[in-house]
């Protein structure tokens, strides 16, 4: 079985302004190194089209028009402080939930075993009503709404390993015991959320918050408690929000990984899903800004796909 990267170029038209750290670099460095990979199990998609009913199952319908009427002519127009949309801002929205759902639709359809997303904008900060932190439609949430009314599993996993906390994938499942998210991040830090107190209305949610300045060692000592939560929970479908800004070059935020731990964590979390859910994994990129550590934490992360 085969590892599929699902990506496409619309991303490149996404225009975030000079010096914007959410750049089209981030996508290109890593496609460019994938495309070295020399192995006959990896295999590459682009998003197919989608019924755009699917947005609405993880965003609000007013929102949703909102982000319709935002996108310029020309220039740049701010959804807020920092979450910038360009014309060609609508079209790699689109695709970059459509990449999600291209790669739900080939794991099911066992035409490859798991799918890594390589796209942007990242997704996990967008809220059901709000734009936010780089985020415009929340990509990962409408891939686990899309499980759940197009296939109708009953049980979907998210893990968010993105160093910041995935407020917008919280939000829009608070209420949905039919989702577990679980999320590692630095706290307090960006956006705020994300305190062990946070466990959603029907015990769904599962904040692990670490301190700046936390370890390789400490940060996968973390990850049991989530193991042991994942294994209670027996979902049917793992989707990954797979940041790798935790890394410790990376300069918006002050977790020490290295780049060989996305493959300890992956594998562990590839190991952990043979067992509960025939290994049924969807990854999406989130954050990563230092473009070094970025490709070869996403080259790690891809390694440990193609070996399991």
């Amino acid at each position: 079985m085969k590892t599929c990267i699902v990506t496409t170029d619309s991303y490149l038209n996404h225009n975030t302004g000079q010096g914007h750290p959410e750049r089209a670099d981030r996508v290109t460095v890593v496609i460019e190194h994938l495309k070295k990979i020399n192995s006959k199990n990896l295999i590459w998609k682009k998003p197919v089209k989608f019924n755009l009913k699917y947005l609405e199952y993880a965003h609000d319908t007013n929102y949703l028009n909102t982000i319709k009427e935002s996108f310029p002519k020309q220039g740049l127009n701010f959804l807020d402080g920092d979450t910038i949309v360009s014309p060609g801002s609508k079209e790699a929205t689109i695709d970059a939930v459509g990449s999600i759902l291209t790669g739900i639709d080939g794991v099911i359809k066992k035409e490859f075993k798991n799918a890594f997303c390589a796209v942007r904008p990242p997704g996990h900060h967008a809220e059901k009503q709000k734009a936010m932190g780089f985020c415009v439609y929340n990509n990962i949430a409408v891939g686990a709404c899309y499980l759940l009314e197009k296939y109708k599993l009953k049980k979907v996993a998210i893990i968010d390993f993105d160093v910041h906390h995935g407020n917008g994938t919280q939000d829009i499942f608070y209420d949905n015991e039919k989702v577990l998210y679980i999320s590692s991040h630095q706290y307090p830090y960006y956006p705020g959320s994300g305190a062990a107190s946070e466990k959603g209305n029907k015990n769904n949610i599962l904040n692990i918050p670490l301190s700046a300045g936390t370890q390789s060692h400490e940060f996968l000592n973390a990850y049991e408690s989530i193991f042991k939560k994942l294994k209670e929970f027996k979902p049917e479908f793992i989707l990954l929000s797979a940041g790798f800004d935790a890394h410790k070059d990376d300069p918006l935020a002050q977790i020490n990984l290295r780049s060989k731990d996305y493959y300890t964590l992956t594998k562990r979390i590839l190991t952990l899903s043979r067992e509960l859910c025939d290994g049924k994994v969807v990854s999406i990129l989130e954050g990563g800004y230092d473009l070094n550590a970025l490709k070869e934490s996403v080259d790690y992360h891809i390694k440990s796909f193609l070996e399991y």
